[in-house]
């Protein structure tokens, strides 16, 4: 038991050495000004929420077998380029795409690590990221 709780403190301490070097990171600082801003403008906040909902309805209504208007998705565009022409609002979304990206990437590390027994190489995280589907797997490979 002792030497689990060793372990413990060891990783909890490499992880807030981890979260320490990424506030470190000029991107880090970028990502959170942006995220300030959007929380700092409410309109920018009610034109995203105004999007998200009509974007969930449609879905849903979609997903319930119903056909969606030219209206309907007409609309839906055009609010979601006003947002994506808003600049606090991009801002935010670009953000929050670049969080999930370092995100996906820690935990693939993470992952491979466990199922590898060591830490990898570059080659198989490439491998990881980009050889099952050719999906968007954020990697730029």
């Amino acid at each position: 038991m002792q030497i689990l709780i060793q372990n413990d403190d060891m990783i909890r301490q490499k992880t807030i050495d981890l979260c320490g070097a990424l506030l470190q990171q000029p991107q880090f600082l970028s990502i959170r000004q942006r995220i300030d801003s959007f929380m700092g403008d409410p309109g920018a906040q009610q034109q995203y929420e105004a999007v998200n909902e009509k974007g969930q309805a449609l879905h849903q209504k979609q997903h319930s077998g119903a056909t969606l208007t030219e209206s309907e998705i007409a609309s839906f565009e055009a609010m979601r380029d006003a947002l994506l022409a808003n600049p606090v609002a991009r801002g935010f979304i670009d953000a929050q795409q670049e969080m999930h990206q370092i995100q996906e990437e820690i935990g693939q590390f993470v992952g491979k690590t466990f199922e590898l027994g060591r830490v990898p190489n570059a080659d198989e995280l490439a491998d990881e990221c980009c050889g099952g589907g050719g999906g968007d797997c954020g990697c730029h490979h």
